[in-house]
């Protein structure tokens, strides 16, 4: 009868032993919740979404006013971004792995078909309908992307889609104020609330 090879036995001990570690790793990454959200970044975009709001309101043509707001889009995108970046270097957290990956996936999706959305209104002359379109889709962006984050995220989205809700049976002259009640407001109170209670 053939006796084992001892020089195999200790391979096989160390690669069952790595398939273990590799897979605790794995479970921890899934259930780790994704807390690099910068709250002094959002913030900086609630702020920026004011100004916004302002600058909008004495636009003298409708086009003039949606490129007022797809600018603070544009910006906030990169604030958003940068204040991720951040947080999540100084955390030690990885950015495209685990939870990290699962939000930016979750979130990016909706965020794309409201670009998508907003150059179907905007061809059909549906402009009024934009603001709540934007709300609402960002809200549900939020919403899927928060379940892999903090509690507050997940919350932040679902008063963006009530908002959105709102703005949609509202008069089309409250759209602007709407947009910086929920932009400009909701990102300055979850962000300070995020800012004080995750660490930045």
């Amino acid at each position: 009868m053939a006796q084992p090879d001892p020089q195999r036995r200790p391979l096989a001990l160390d690669a069952h032993a790595q398939d273990n570690l590799r897979f605790i790793r794995e479970t921890m990454e899934r259930a780790t919740a994704f807390t690099a959200v910068s709250g002094w970044a959002g913030m900086v975009i609630g702020i920026t979404a004011l100004g916004a709001a302002v600058a909008a309101a004495h636009q003298p043509t409708r086009d003039a006013w949606l490129v007022a707001w797809l600018a603070e889009g544009a910006l906030a995108f990169a604030v958003a971004a940068v204040g991720m970046f951040w947080k999540a270097r100084a955390a030690g957290i990885p950015m495209m792995t685990g939870a990290g990956r699962k939000f930016a996936l979750s979130f990016s999706p909706p965020m794309l078909v409201g670009a998508l959305l907003t150059l179907v209104l905007y061809r059909a002359g549906l402009t009024a309908a934009i603001p709540g379109t934007w709300m609402l889709l960002y809200g549900t962006a939020i919403v899927t992307g928060g379940a892999f984050s903090i509690r507050a995220v997940p919350m932040m989205g679902l008063c963006f889609m009530v908002s959105g809700a709102v703005a949609l049976f509202t008069p089309a002259h409250w759209e602007n104020w709407l947009m910086a009640a929920a932009f400009g407001g909701l990102h300055i109170v979850f962000g300070l609330h995020i800012a004080r209670r995750y660490g930045g």
